[in-house]
């Protein structure tokens, strides 16, 4: 049995890291394992811009740990009246490395995003033009669509139509969480990514809801039925360079999760390598642990793999992952499995 892998430094390819005294508090968390990760853009206010992204960059770089060597690649918020100019001068500075496509309404302050997908084709042409890749948050928000089909739905009726009329638009679907998800994924070509998540390898709608509501399994895209989760668990563990690991680590204060109108993210920044470890051992692919989230990824964006090494150790003991992260903006409670991780990660 391998007790021991060694892997290039992992990149996070979906990451939440808030702003101000959250940034501060869950920064060091990312940090810690991961080489670089693509920053998503939905603050309040959104980074829109290349000028907003740079003052991002700077405010995530200024909050990082002494001696942490990690670099934030930066996104734009697409809206209804992105310059694509705009795009074309941040793309061509190094600064940004892809444009988040949110559908309004769909996730966490995503309330500035698409509603006319033809009023942001100008923008999708001059990304075509640069190679800049699309992230797309992959649900519709028609309130008629069960909460559990909105991604089959999307895939149907916004994303297909998009890449027909876009067919050189280079894409990431990202956070998959059903097998039609997968399937559409694999049968989309060399400029369609997808990432997955720790969480949804781990957590079916079950973990959520049976025995009472489980607040900090709840995400959006929400987890699915056990047979999406085999899905997802076949095509991470598969070696398929279209998969890319992307944690959408999304960090909330515990009062804004524990509540009435309970907040959508699970944070995993803490201890997701332990956590693939754990769940590429039990589907006997500890060997494409790498491909997943070190080596696919940069692939994809075109970006060299990492120089530096980190090394994952099982131990006899299981792992002990704090319960909390304590920010100055409250308590942010770290993904909880449910099960023992006997992984550790020594880098």
């Amino acid at each position: 049995m391998t007790q021991r892998i060694t892997l290039a430094r992992p990149d996070d390819w979906h990451l939440h890291l808030r702003d101000g005294a959250m940034l501060k508090g869950v920064l060091p968390e990312t940090a810690r394992h991961f080489a670089r990760a693509l920053i998503m853009p939905n603050l309040v206010p959104p980074v829109v811009t290349a000028a907003q992204a740079a003052s991002y960059r700077d405010r995530i770089l200024a909050a990082l740990p002494a001696g942490a060597d990690f670099k934030p690649l930066m996104t734009l918020y697409l809206t209804e009246t992105t310059d694509p100019a705009d795009v074309a001068t941040a793309a061509a500075s190094g600064l940004v490395k892809a444009v988040k496509l949110y559908p309004a309404g769909a996730t966490t302050n995503s309330h500035s995003g698409v509603k006319d997908f033809d009023k942001v084709q100008s923008v999708l042409e001059k990304m075509v033009e640069i190679g800049l890749p699309l992230c797309l948050h992959g649900e519709v928000t028609d309130a008629e669509v069960d909460i559990f089909d909105r991604e089959a739905v999307f895939i149907d009726t916004v994303l297909d139509p998009l890449r027909r009329r876009n067919p050189d638009l280079r894409v990431v679907m990202e956070h998959i969480t059903t097998a039609q998800g997968v399937d559409y994924a694999r049968a989309g070509g060399a400029n369609l990514a997808a990432t997955i998540t720790t969480h949804h390898l781990i957590i079916n709608r079950n973990h959520i809801l049976a025995g009472g509501i489980k607040p900090h399994y709840y995400c959006l895209p929400v987890a699915k039925r056990e047979s999406h989760r085999l899905a997802l668990r076949a095509a991470a563990t598969s070696g398929e360079a279209r998969f890319l690991l992307g944690t959408d680590s999304a960090p909330h204060v515990d009062a804004l999760k524990e509540h009435a109108c309970g907040c959508a993210g699970c944070f995993t920044a803490t201890n997701t390598m332990a956590l693939l470890a754990h769940v590429f051992e039990e589907e006997g692919a500890l060997d494409q642990l790498e491909a997943f989230a070190s080596l696919n990824g940069p692939a994809f964006y075109r970006l060299p793999v990492n120089e530096t090494k980190i090394t994952l150790v099982k131990h006899e003991l299981p792992q002990s992952f704090p319960e909390k992260i304590l920010t100055e903006a409250g308590p942010v409670t770290v993904f909880n499995p449910g099960f023992p991780v006997h992984w550790h990660v020594e880098t």
